[in-house]
């Protein structure tokens, strides 16, 4: 098959999408298929190298973090993907590449598949002061957008439940979204990581809770921290910080009222290839977000053998099992219980490690780009039905 995958992210950026486009592109290409991206270029230059057409764009951060919106109609480029000839489409963003990915399935009359990454809803504050009122408008924006597809792909049950919830009619496909786990699988030095342990300032008896991800408002770290404080003079502990984002001074100023001091410790940003020994370092990954779609951060810590413990949210089911590979709490007080409970025995650290491994393989980049591949299939099939009955009816 010629896909043409579309997305407004794309690397150089780092985000859950990028990572689902980075992986499914390169198995799909595995497996004997010609892959060519559209997304947009961090300027407003276009171009076209490796497969990848970039149009120009300008930065949209106001209406949501990390959006771009095209400015160049860049219809050379378009027109040399319409040359090309795909036989699907399979858009990744609601936004400016979306437009494309229409555009270009209408001229073509080839299937255009859309998977649904984002809880828009989740994220309203950045352009609306009701919560309501950005519902309302999140669920008009999603039942347009998601008429205009053949199939909708949802990571989880839970985003397959909320586009229910929106009124979308178009079919909806739950394939979970995989990673690259050889990444996080491949071992870490032991001297790499006391190295490691050295410039934290983790003392070395310390066992670390690791919160790896975009310090957003959203993503709810306000809660671990407030969890963390209410058991960490219980046992020894380290919290943990891995990354950047807006969120990351207000996070600071609560760490300080709650005195938690050298015992939460922030890194700031790391490179993306580095983040791998971070999961590595950790004794059990935390996280209080129910703003997950897919929550591919949870499967990156499983398959480094890193048991979870997260707050409870439907995108976590089949994902983080309770008492196999970490577990789900649901208040505050569930969460110190399950933490002190780790803590005090290393017979449960080691069970919950080796069912981290065991679980992680399932959400392989090679079976998520084959569920891909079907739902493919099944839409050209589909296709050609309707292309066959058009002519008998002609």
């Amino acid at each position: 098959m010629k896909i043409l995958i579309t997305s407004d992210w794309y690397t150089p950026a780092v985000n859950g999408v990028v990572t689902s486009v980075l992986n499914l592109r390169r198995e799909l290409e595995t497996r004997g298929h010609e892959v060519r991206v559209l997304t947009l270029s961090q300027s407003p230059r276009s171009s076209c190298r490796d497969g990848v057409t970039r149009l120009g764009s300008i930065s949209a951060g106001l209406i949501y973090p990390g959006a771009r919106l095209r400015t160049a109609l860049g219809s050379r480029y378009v027109r040399e993907l319409l040359d090309w000839k795909p036989d699907i489409i399979h858009s990744q963003c609601e936004f400016s590449t979306f437009f494309l990915a229409r555009k270009i399935a209408e001229t073509l009359d080839v299937p255009l598949v859309h998977t649904y990454h984002t809880v828009y809803e989740d994220y309203t504050h950045y352009f609306s002061p009701i919560r309501k009122w950005g519902r309302q408008t999140v669920a008009a924006l999603t039942r347009w957008i998601t008429a205009r597809t053949d199939c909708v792909i949802a990571p989880t049950e839970k985003v397959r439940h909320l586009l229910e919830g929106y009124g979308v009619q178009a079919p909806v496909h739950v394939v979970p979204t995989g990673i690259d786990l050889r990444k996080f699988t491949a071992p870490v030095p032991d001297a790499r990581l006391r190295e490691l342990r050295r410039e934290l300032g983790i003392p070395e008896d310390h066992l670390i809770l690791a919160c790896i991800g975009r310090l957003a408002e959203e993503k709810n770290i306000s809660e671990v921290l407030r969890c963390f404080a209410r058991c960490r003079h219980d046992a020894p502990i380290t919290l943990l910080l891995v990354g950047g984002g807006p969120y990351r001074e207000e996070l600071e100023k609560e760490a300080q009222e709650l005195e938690l001091g050298a015992s939460a410790v922030f890194t700031g940003m790391v490179p993306p290839q580095q983040v791998a020994e971070y999961y590595h370092l950790g004794d059990l990954f935390v996280s209080a977000s129910t703003s997950e779609t897919q929550g591919l951060t949870y499967i990156e810590a499983l398959s480094s053998g890193l048991p979870a413990l997260c707050r409870a949210d439907e995108c976590l089911e089949g994902v983080v099992e309770n008492g196999k590979n970490g577990w789900q709490y649901e208040s505050e007080e569930e969460f110190q219980t399950l933490l002190l409970r780790f803590a005090a025995s290393p017979e449960l650290r080691q069970q919950v490690h080796q069912g981290a491994v065991e679980s992680a393989a399932k959400f392989s980049a090679e079976v998520f780009a084959q569920r891909v591949e079907k739902v493919y299939q099944d839409q050209l099939a589909l296709a050609d039905l309707r292309n066959d009955s058009r002519e008998q009816t002609a």
